[in-house]
């Protein structure tokens, strides 16, 4: 059965800057796409960033340059380095995974078969 768990969620300052972690456990495929998504009230979910199993990342364009993903394949976590936060970054942010072999992609995200619960990022 496997697990997505977010962490490193919070409150900050306009300018700021935040990791967020993602923990998978009970996750046994060797070819992947894990990404991160961020949903802002009462709107769709946005693709932020998504990284594949051979490290090849993609982003997407409202956080392209300041935020960064990455991850310790060792460990099965996965985290997202987010800069010069914004106030319009604030939002529930969300990790995902695909098992399989597509590279690393955003859309659509209904092929992303596994979602955490998500963390809050506020910013002020």
């Amino acid at each position: 059965h496997v697990q997505l768990v977010e962490s490193g969620g919070g409150s900050v300052q306009a300018g700021e800057s935040l990791r967020l972690s993602c923990t998978a456990s009970g996750y046994t495929y060797t070819r992947y796409c894990m990404a991160w998504f961020r949903q802002f009230p009462g709107k769709e979910r946005e693709g932020l960033a998504a990284i594949d199993d051979n490290g090849e990342t993609t982003y997407g364009e409202s956080v392209k340059g300041r935020f960064i993903i990455s991850q310790d394949k060792e460990k099965h976590i996965w985290y997202l380095q987010m800069n010069s936060l914004k106030p319009a970054d604030s939002a529930m942010y969300f990790c995902a995974a695909y098992g399989g072999a597509l590279g690393p992609f955003l859309a659509p995200d209904y092929l992303f078969a596994y979602w955490g619960k998500g963390t809050q990022v506020t910013v002020s």
